[in-house]
């Protein structure tokens, strides 16, 4: 075991990335430090079975004794390994072609989209891609198999998502479950919508659902805030699925309605962005998947949803969770720079002088691309150029500011990581 152990390298020590797809030094010292540190445990109780082992207790103690001890030791070996294959499996990704570059991108986007000067510290951001409809995330600070905490925020990207600005509406979602988590939101907006359902009388189970799918919406929400209507146009093309799922309602389900979920990702973007094309888009979805031959209470409930999507939505933006220190959670987000027809002037400013983009923000990026697609003033496939040559131009450009200042682990912290 203790041989296995040695052969357990830091991934400083493994992989084979380029320099402009490696994971930011915070966030490879923060992983290498949790698992070395779980090696290191390990090793010390390997080492105190065998002290315990040259014990006279131990030469005449009951061969089950023995087992039971060393079970529980190779057990805990196991939880080491598992958790050194949670990160190599993201990791190695970065040294395939093409794939390492844009998930360094990723990063960064993700990275901007997380941050909220003044209020919280961000976790470093680690993206991979994986098979799926969905993406995924797993914060930092939750239990790792075995027990641990993540030392950083992991997202996992959906292969199929890779294409244009969709897959900002996936990414960003996933990272406002970590700041919801920062910021305490789902645990904060709880009491609030079940102290608006005990005094909702007929409407209650409306609000009952709400409450049930709130941490789901606050991501929703994060997304639609950052992006704009590229969140929205997303979301559809995630939930666009066969209509017998799209109205399908799962109690015990923490995601809402699909159909639901689309108009209220409307009804946010309306909220926060006035301007028609969240009706449009409403509509479009509307559309899609008419209301007609629903059963007659089903469609009473959509309708009664819909009726309070605009008080709650309100709510939601109003909310005061103490970790914003008497700031609503509308006043916090960046929405005058974001509103649609800023957007669309940013992209003419962009198409008169191209190299601006790259001062932008990565998530200002995909909000603008996303509105000029939406609006009819960029076609797929120079979208999807543009994104792709931005996420390259982020990962290099990181690369080259690391070399110039003093970003890497100090000498001290690898030392720490390799032990």
């Amino acid at each position: 075991m203790l041989g296995r152990l040695a052969r357990i390298k830091p991934f400083a020590l493994t992989e084979t990335m380029v320099p402009a797809a490696a994971v930011a030094p915070r966030a490879m010292t923060a992983i290498e430090r949790y698992l070395a540190a779980g090696r290191r445990e390990l090793r010390a109780r390997i080492h105190e079975y065998l002290r315990w082992l040259s014990r006279p207790e131990a030469r005449t103690a009951n061969p089950a004794v023995l087992q039971r001890r060393f079970t529980f030791l190779r057990l805990r070996f196991n939880v080491v390994l598992t958790q050194f294959d949670i990160f190599a499996d993201v990791l190695a990704q970065r040294s395939e072609h093409d794939n390492g570059v844009v998930l360094a991108g990723l990063d960064l986007v993700a990275a901007d989209a997380l941050a909220l000067p003044g209020y919280y510290t961000p976790p470093p951001v680690v993206c991979y891609l994986d098979r799926g409809h969905g993406a995924a995330i797993r914060r930092q600070r939750t239990r790792l198999p075995g027990g641990g905490e993540n030392p950083v925020a992991v997202i996992r990207v959906p292969r199929e998502r890779m294409v244009g600005s969709g897959m900002a509406s996936s990414l960003v979602h996933e990272v406002g479950h970590q700041a919801a988590a920062l910021l305490d939101l789902v645990d904060s907006l709880r009491p609030v919508l079940r102290a608006r359902g005990a005094s909702a009388g007929r409407a209650a189970p409306v609000w009952r659902l709400w409450e049930r799918w709130i941490s789901e919406i606050v991501a929703d929400f994060w997304s639609v805030a950052r992006v704009g209507v590229t969140s929205t146009l997303g979301l559809m093309g995630v939930v666009s699925l066969p209509r017998v799922f799209v109205f399908r309602l799962n109690p015990e389900d923490p995601h809402p309605i699909p159909w639901v979920r689309v108009r209220l990702s409307c009804a946010m973007g309306r909220a926060m962005y006035p301007h028609p094309q969240w009706d449009e888009v409403a509509q479009i979805w509307e559309s899609f998947y008419p209301r007609t031959g629903l059963d007659a209470a089903f469609r009473d409930l959509l309708h009664r949803l819909e009726g309070s999507m605009s008080e709650f939505v309100d709510m939601l933006l109003t909310h005061r969770p103490a970790a914003l220190r008497g700031r609503t959670v509308a006043e916090v987000m960046e929405l005058a720079e974001r509103q649609p027809h800023r957007l669309l002037a940013i992209h003419h400013a962009w198409r008169a002088a191209p190299s601006r983009i790259r001062s932008a923000a990565p998530s200002l990026v995909f909000a603008v691309i996303g509105q000029a697609r939406a609006a009819g003033e960029l076609g797929p496939e120079e979208e999807s150029r543009t994104l792709a040559r931005m996420l390259q131009y982020w990962a290099l450009s990181t690369t080259t500011q690391r070399s110039a200042v003093t970003d890497r682990p100090a000498p001290r912290a690898l030392a720490a990581a390799i032990a």
